[in-house]
């Protein structure tokens, strides 16, 4: 989804909650709990892709930024070794050129061999070529780094609008986001709705296992996982007090030591695939056909996750999350 396609469906959305939200006249009933939770769960499913997407262009224009700044200290030292080298060249064919046929004539009279004549000549046009190659070497690196970066520059420009673009958005889904976390007060009473946010032991079982083992690790991300439970959801947060749904995974695997990118389809994509019947706690589960939301397996049937907007960070049972139940389960690495 790009930033043009964002907009567009910002304002399909902002058209679609005038007529979806339009006050209740006296005529009406005011709507059911189950009705407002509906229309909520109706524009979130289209609200949290857009959120993602922000995720991923803000995380590929940080990780390009890192590339170029990298690339440019590359090529520093070897314009420098270039410029070094003609130096060099310069100076060697300055020397030969205030020389000239001086130079020869002395060293037949000094050697009175022109093969010793031969053999300076041979030596210096091998010093020219040796320099020639250590010019021709570094340049083409220089070339090859400077071409990358000017590419890479180029993708950078690109996503330095979208990502800027997306963030004059921000306002615009924030109050998006309020708007219906008042609508879930209003039908609620509070924000933790919905019954307790503990739904069992969190871990749900025992997750053992040596220091340093995957399963030690597992049991630091699922223990920082519902150590969260409680603290409340902002799209693009990544805690540690707050969160949204690929950013708690995130901060939770972090604590142990394993690194995942903030967006749900590079975690999707970069960790190893897992099936249901195999699925441990730690384990990533994913939800929806565009895999826009995920949690952490914790064990049980449970999960933890940073649901939406309004909702702070529980546990839930992970047949229950989606359309469907999960897409899918995937293990860091």
């Amino acid at each position: 989804m790009g930033f043009r396609r964002l907009a567009r469906l910002l304002v399909v959305l902002a058209a679609a909650c005038l007529v979806t939200f339009l006050p209740i006249s006296h005529a009406q009933a005011a709507p059911t709990v189950e009705e407002l939770e509906a229309q909520m769960d109706s524009i979130w499913a289209k609200l949290e892709p857009a959120i993602e997407e922000y995720n991923n262009v803000h995380n590929q224009l940080t990780k390009n930024k890192a590339k170029s700044a990298d690339l440019a200290k590359k090529i520093a030292p070897l314009q420098l070794q270039v410029d070094l080298a003609m130096n060099r060249v310069g100076a060697m064919a300055s020397r030969y050129y205030r020389g000239g046929g001086t130079s020869a004539i002395n060293a037949i009279l000094t050697s009175g061999s022109p093969t010793t004549l031969a053999e300076q000549l041979t030596l210096l046009d091998q010093i020219a070529r040796i320099q020639q190659r250590q010019i021709a070497t570094v340049f083409t690196a220089k070339e090859r780094y400077s071409a990358e970066k000017i590419k890479l520059d180029e993708l950078i420009a690109l996503q330095a609008k979208q990502d800027a673009d997306l963030a004059a958005k921000r306002k615009t889904i924030q109050a998006e986001l309020d708007r219906l976390n008042k609508l879930r007060i209003q039908a609620y009473g509070s924000s933790t709705a919905g019954g307790s946010l503990r739904i069992g032991a969190c871990p749900a079982v025992y997750i053992g296992g040596a220091a340093g083992t995957f399963a030690a690790k597992a049991a630091t991300a699922v223990k920082t996982a519902c150590a969260q439970i409680g603290k409340s959801y902002v799209f693009g947060a990544s805690g540690p007090n707050s969160f949204d749904c690929s950013g708690l995974t995130q901060y939770a695997w972090a604590q142990a030591g394993i690194s995942l990118t903030h967006y749900t389809r590079d975690q999707w994509n970069e960790e190893t695939p897992v099936s249901r019947a195999n699925a441990q706690p730690g384990d990533l589960v994913f939800f929806y056909n565009d895999l826009h939301h995920v949690g952490i397996y914790v064990g049980n049937g449970l999960m933890v996750h940073a649901s939406r907007a309004g909702v702070p960070i529980r546990m839930a049972y992970i047949d229950q999350g989606g359309d469907s139940g999960p897409e899918g389960f995937r293990r860091p690495k």
